[in-house]
């Protein structure tokens, strides 16, 4: 009996924690065949794409480009704004460029290469505490400068992944005593 109670435990555990772990998501600028270049036209803007997407901290987003013909440049709301491109945050120059999103907030982008920003290379996101993460404090509301974000469907996949956990607890529960 007391090696079943044990058992049961220690599934218990890994399943808290499994469940409660939150996956980091890799997106790409601009969709599955995005790439991070001029707009193709006026109807485009990367920072529509970015709204229609939810970008949670420890999510990672991808910038594809040429390499040394462009670049990406992490920069403050200042810099995106004006289209500054002398003292960025982080420079990427490799052509296949992954951020690690490790804060809320929004986060800006633009293209390092001389008038793309001004022709629209350029992404604003805002990235997101997870719902289920009790140790990453939210930003204040005065730290978001555009629309609220929507919540994100993981709390509806955490209910749904604690049910199954708690059926197959019942389950062996039942077998084991």
């Amino acid at each position: 009996m007391a090696s079943s109670s044990l058992l049961v435990t220690i599934f218990l555990c890994i399943s808290f924690f499994f469940f409660l772990s939150v996956d980091a998501n890799e997106v790409t600028v601009g969709g599955k065949s995005g790439d991070w270049k001029i707009p193709p036209s006026s109807s485009f803007s990367f920072n529509e794409w970015a709204q229609k997407a939810r970008f949670k901290v420890g999510d990672f987003i991808v910038f594809r480009y040429e390499a040394g013909k462009d670049s990406v440049l992490q920069v403050t709301r200042e810099a995106y704004e004006k289209c500054n491109t002398t003292s960025p945050k982080a420079s990427y120059t490799d052509g296949n460029t992954k951020v690690k999103l490790d804060q809320a907030g929004p986060v800006y982008f633009i293209s390092g290469t001389e008038g793309h920003c001004q022709k629209g290379q350029k992404l604003r996101l805002v990235v997101i505490t997870p719902r289920n993460s009790a140790f990453s404090p939210a930003p204040s509301p005065s730290e978001f400068d555009g629309p609220a974000v929507a919540p994100t469907s993981d709390a509806a996949k955490l209910t749904g992944g604690f049910s199954v956990v708690f059926g197959l607890v019942l389950g062996l529960w039942a077998f084991f005593f």
